[in-house]
């Protein structure tokens, strides 16, 4: 019997050759971490859908800020958990709110060795639990809502936020953001736009991190999982409009999306491993059933693999300490 010349299993053979050979690699500088602060809390409350997660007091997130920036993350991503909501979100645009404080609070700690980011949206600030405000017949009001993330870009980029990440999925968004922080001086302020953001069944644990007061649901303003092309739309808009990165969420049920993304994205290209799908490895993990650590690597290595520039995970700070330790 003959056999080819080559066979790829020699470049299997050893872990010194799978590294030699190795097509695509973590380090944490790729690496962001989501981080939940409770206005008002006194110790860390743990999050009982998401092992491991906690909604921080403000003295423990600036503790977690300071070890990411140990590790070397590429940046920390913060929602603000707060003590009373409204119609019309007033807490994200108040200065002295818990998202804006947390922003002054974290950049005064870690400085311009962490990216601070923010994320601007009304959903963990209104009692309705909607990403914006809504019109009388009970809808999402676009326009109306895109007038308040200006001004809460602007509160955002005021307390120090280096990234804001427009997550509400407003037509129109990132180009209101963009001028409104220019004219307030903050040119330099980048946003990382949630430029194709699906309606999912796996945000269940976060709307738990952040005390959602959702009933209903977002798919008039979420794109629909049965949409592939539409996805590059929204990319282009967002590009168009003044995006710095774009995003694709979720991601691992989305990594057809992100890689479309990535092929035509002249921008970095971000992927947000959601709460749901950090939840599932947990859980799995927690009945013996996979290996935890080696489903985290393979999980966000594939996101990586698939065109993910910078990935958003809460394993984010674990992933960097197994970089280090090597």
């Amino acid at each position: 019997m003959s056999f080819p010349t080559h066979r790829p299993r020699r470049l299997r053979r050893t872990p010194a050759i799978r590294s030699l050979v190795a097509e695509t690699s973590m380090a944490p500088r790729q690496l962001i971490l989501p981080a939940f602060v409770r206005e008002g809390a006194t110790a860390n409350i743990p999050i009982s859908s998401m092992p491991g997660v906690v909604q921080h007091t403000l003295d423990s997130l600036k503790a977690e800020a300071a070890r990411a920036a140990e590790l070397g993350l590429g940046g920390i991503m913060l929602f603000g958990v707060p003590a009373q909501r409204d119609a019309v979100g007033s807490g994200a645009v108040d200065p002295h709110g818990i998202l804006n404080r947390a922003i002054a609070e974290v950049k005064a700690e870690v400085g311009d060795a962490l990216l601070v980011m923010g994320d601007v949206c009304l959903d963990e600030f209104t009692d309705h639990g909607h990403c914006g405000v809504l019109a009388a017949d009970g809808s999402v009001d676009n326009d109306a809502t895109l007038e308040i993330y200006g001004r809460m870009a602007v509160a955002q980029a005021e307390a120090g936020a280096d990234v804001l990440g427009p997550s509400g999925m407003m037509d129109g968004q990132v180009a209101v953001i963009r001028q409104a922080l220019d004219e307030a001086g903050h040119q330099d302020t980048l946003i990382m736009a949630y430029a194709a953001k699906y309606a999912s069944a796996f945000y269940g644990p976060f709307r738990e991190a952040v005390d959602s007061q959702l009933k209903g649901d977002r798919r008039t303003y979420q794109m629909d999982p049965a949409n592939r092309r539409e996805a590059l739309l929204e990319v282009e808009l967002d590009l168009e409009e003044g995006a710095d990165i774009v995003m694709v969420k979720p991601a691992m049920a989305y990594m057809d999306i992100l890689a479309d993304v990535a092929a035509m994205s002249p921008v970095p290209v971000a992927a947000y491993q959601i709460s749901g799908e950090y939840s599932m490895i947990e859980a799995a993990a927690a009945n013996g059933w996979i290996d935890r650590r080696a489903a985290i690597e393979e999980s966000v290595l594939g996101l990586r693999r698939a065109g993910a520039d910078q990935v958003l995970t809460y394993w984010a700070a674990e992933l960097a300490q197994w970089l280090k330790e090597g």
